[in-house]
């Protein structure tokens, strides 16, 4: 078995070990196995820093303000001088525009996306100044100054995604472009002739807007973590798993193909008791639905892992926000229409949250006349004739893959969640092996059947009658290993033979890795 050598200063890390029992001593170092490694990154990974810029801050305001009037001062200045509409006009002012906008409404947790018109800002000065003013620079000059704004673009990305925390480099990077044009116009600059130097007001102007939001920027409370590029609205990408469970993904590109099937019998004497003492305390439609729930929630704050899903051939986690997905009929008749519910549960929800939250959306389902969001979405897309729908999907495939589907879409999609669990004790029928759609991201199927009676021996030689429920699990192996799985399972075992503990929340709640 392949080992790794935990250093001294992470061998009383209380996460550590909670989190990953399996180690070992030998020769008075400790040992964690191989298959375990994303644990030890868990401990040692770097934290990065987070920015921000707020709304309460006045410079912020100032950097929009700065940043429009470049806009507004470019179109004035250059409207009418028969100049390029694309390099000197277009370019720069969809950077100035884009740039006020990200600040002001995305600043808050999206603040590393300016960097997006950071590169166009660099893209314009590198037009002008090299592919128009050949006249005034030479190849070689103009080609250093083509990397210097490179340099320029990828340190102001490090800086605004936390990997370089000075934000005070923003300073000189900032005003380089600007030395570089006053140096162009040196000769004007001498004589005194700022007439002639009205074209350098737009460039001044978003100067100003970069050189100002030096005092805009602000960090993140540590050991809270904040969306940064490779990032999806729907969970933060895993970048420090072990180069086999990236790679895997890609080799097993599909989700049905990458799926394995694992059933099991728990026994319910407890829930039971469980769920007739809710009954009585008020709750009155509590069930096994909402005891199962509140156990899958609890078993994550163990094992986060089982809240990952793949999408881009990438590993991502939903993080604490554990999202349901369960069919509804609105009537228990075979003519009465099926629809999709997805609710949003944390793991530190106990049952009544569960049962509240769960409730909830049944109930609205249940009482409204007319279809779902969901209905009305599919009923949308049965307007696109046949061929142009699979089109359609084709291009949500493709949306999905980049992570470019928007936020309502994927709220209203019922194949992209943490898990599904569907009764088939409600039908009175045995539990089946549901397939996991490749479409999506949904990773993990669950189905259930009846309750069943079995009798068994105990060791004194006496019979006993037991009730039981049997589960079937469809899992994507590739957002953990099988070890990590068998972990979950075990545990979720436990916690329903003491349901009780869910009455209160959990006393600690596990961080996926970074």
């Amino acid at each position: 078995m392949n080992q790794l050598i935990i250093p001294k200063k992470t061998q009383n890390c209380k996460d550590f070990f909670a989190f990953y029992p399996i180690t070992f001593r030998r020769r008075g170092k400790l040992f964690i196995a191989k298959q375990d490694l994303f644990c030890y990154n868990k401990v040692v990974m770097e934290k990065k820093t987070h920015f921000y810029v707020s709304l309460k801050n006045v410079m912020t305001w100032l950097v929009a303000l700065c940043m429009v009037s470049s806009a507004v001062a470019r179109i004035v200045v250059f409207g009418g001088k028969g100049t390029d509409p694309w390099s000197q006009i277009l370019l720069p002012v969809v950077a100035a525009v884009l740039y006020a906008l990200i600040c002001l409404l995305m600043g808050k947790e999206q603040f590393y996306k300016t960097a997006i018109p950071v590169w166009l800002m660099c893209a314009y000065y590198v037009l002008n100044l090299v592919g128009y003013d050949f006249g005034k620079f030479d190849t070689l000059i103009g080609g250093l100054f083509a990397v210097a704004m490179l340099f320029v673009a990828v340190l102001y990305t490090q800086i605004t995604c936390g990997k370089v925390a000075a934000t005070s480099l923003i300073l000189p990077i900032a005003a380089f472009p600007m030395g570089a044009l006053l140096y162009l116009n040196r000769d004007l600059v001498r004589a005194g002739n700022w007439q002639a130097l009205d074209f350098l007001l737009p460039d001044g102007l978003m100067t100003l807007g970069l050189l100002l939001v030096v005092f805009a920027i602000s960090i993140h409370p540590a050991n809270e973590y904040h969306p940064t590029w490779g990032d999806r609205t729907d969970g933060r990408r895993i970048r420090t798993e072990p180069p086999m469970n990236q790679v895997s993904p890609y080799v097993m590109w599909t989700r049905c193909s990458s799926m394995n099937l694992f059933e099991e019998s728990f026994e319910i004497t407890n829930v039971e008791r469980y769920i007739r003492q809710k009954r009585r305390e008020g709750m009155t439609s509590f069930g096994i639905m909402h005891v199962l729930l509140a156990c899958y929630c609890r078993a994550l704050c163990r094992y986060p892992a089982l809240n990952r899903f793949i999408a881009g051939q990438k590993i991502y986690t939903h993080g604490d926000d554990i999202q349901f997905c369960l069919t509804v009929k609105k009537e228990m008749s075979s003519t009465s229409p099926e629809t999709v519910i997805k609710v949003h549960l944390a793991p530190t929800d106990t049952a009544e949250d569960v049962y509240n939250k769960l409730n909830k959306e049944i109930e609205n389902v249940k009482n409204t006349p007319l279809d779902s969001s969901f209905d009305n979405l599919a009923h949308t897309l049965m307007l696109i004739p046949g061929i142009f729908l699979k089109f359609t999907v084709w291009l949500l495939r493709v949306l999905d893959y980049f992570g470019l589907l928007p936020k309502f879409l994927l709220e209203l999609s019922p194949f992209h969640g943490s898990v599904f669990f569907t009764s088939m004790g409600s039908l009175g029928i045995p539990p089946i092996f549901h397939h996991l759609y490749d479409f999506g991201n949904l990773p993990v199927f669950c189905s259930f059947g009846c309750k069943r009676r079995a009798l068994e021996i105990q060791e004194d030689g006496s019979v006993i009658q037991k009730k039981y429920v049997d589960f079937k699990f469809s899992m994507d192996e590739r957002i953990a290993d099988g070890f990590y799985y068998a972990a979950f399972f075990k545990h979720f075992k436990r916690i329903m033979h003491h349901p009780e503990q869910l009455d209160l929340p959990p006393e600690e709640v596990h961080k996926d890795i970074d």
